[in-house]
């Protein structure tokens, strides 16, 4: 069986820009079968069962198998995983296919000693897009009682993550010739009635404090806006990036939205809801006993936690989130090594 950095460096070496996760799913398949795992292979993840043959809890160790394209920037072929002292370089090096081998080889490590319940490893697709297919992917694993989602933490453990609403503020005007603006009785201009309610969003929503995660914060990330030069626009639009907090459900949000802006408030997508691990979580209790000083914090990244939000789960992985998506991603090798450990030893604390 390789190690996890022999399995990481065939990962990165097969490319699998979202969409295009065929080869290397087929590749992971094959690895689990040679290594005596039980595997399926299908159109939404690469899954790994484990039974104890005793009742008990499901445990799924969760992370996803496509990558963001390349991009420009890169001083190496993205896709020829280089080693460079500690760090092995190559796109999803770190985001996520560090996770993947480290949960693939600690399922290995913890398979035919787990006292009680069933160990999955599920491996999703389109993570890195809106089509993600974790949904489908974790029902059809059925029961989930716990999770570990495999992201770039540096091995700390998100508790809590921030959700993501998308919205279009949307400002109705009057066309007119420029040169006629002020001359032809009551007018609004799309341009100033947009700017007006943009300056109305510094604090809009930061009376609710989430105690790891602050306070959700609402950034217009796009504006458009114009017919020509010389004519006034009928309408003004801003995109708004929203980062939620568990305080702030995303209804409530969306009301208190558009009770406060003057502007037409689209809500374009709000279903990657915030998450955060329960107060008296089993699973992390768990792994403080298994990796003694294990620190927390709130992330500000969203991930496939969103589909298992029910669950006891947490946000955990080898890796740097600051390097994902960018030219010579990379990951530290020993964090890869000790995420293996770390893995098997929680599944076989948990799961007993």
């Amino acid at each position: 069986m390789p190690t996890e950095i022999e399995l990481l460096r065939e990962l990165v070496a097969i490319p699998s820009v979202s969409g295009d996760e065929a080869p290397v799913a087929e590749y992971l398949e094959g690895h689990a079968r040679r290594a005596g795992l039980p595997v399926v292979r299908d159109d939404a993840s690469v899954t790994i069962r484990l039974e104890s043959g005793k009742p008990g809890p499901v445990l799924a160790f969760v992370s996803h198998l496509d990558v963001v394209p390349p991009g420009a920037g890169w001083t190496r072929d993205p896709f020829q995983p280089v080693v460079a002292g500690d760090r092995l370089y190559g796109r999803g090096s770190s985001d996520a296919k560090a996770s993947v081998a480290a949960m693939t080889l600690g399922a290995a490590d913890a398979a035919g000693r787990l006292r009680a319940g069933t160990l999955l490893c599920i491996f999703g697709y389109g993570e890195e897009t809106r089509n993600t297919s974790m949904p489908v992917a974790a029902e059809r694993a059925g029961r989930i009682d716990a999770a570990v989602i495999g992201e770039p933490t540096n091995l700390a453990a998100a508790v809590a993550q921030r959700g993501l609403m998308m919205a279009d503020l949307v400002a109705a005007g009057d066309q007119r010739h420029a040169g006629y603006a002020s001359e032809d009785g009551r007018f609004t201009n799309a341009v100033v009635a947009l700017a007006q309610d943009l300056v109305r969003l510094d604090g809009i929503v930061q009376e609710r404090v989430h105690p790891v995660l602050g306070v959700t914060t609402v950034t217009p990330t796009m504006v458009e806006a114009g017919v020509s030069r010389n004519v006034t626009p009928p309408t003004a639009r801003a995109v708004l990036d929203i980062r939620s907090t568990p305080v702030w459900p995303h209804p409530e949000l969306a009301r208190a939205l558009r009770e406060r802006l003057r502007c037409e408030v689209v809500i374009t997508s709000d279903r990657l809801v915030p998450c955060e691990t329960p107060g008296e979580s089993r699973l992390l209790e768990g792994a403080r006993r298994v990796r003694p000083g294990l620190t927390t914090f709130g992330s500000p990244t969203c991930s496939d936690w969103v589909f298992l939000r029910q669950c006891d789960a947490f946000k955990c992985g080898p890796g740097t989130s600051r390097r994902s998506h960018t030219a010579d991603e990379s990951v530290d090798l020993p964090e890869v090594t000790d995420a293996r450990s770390f893995y098997a030893a929680l599944a076989l604390e948990y799961l007993q």
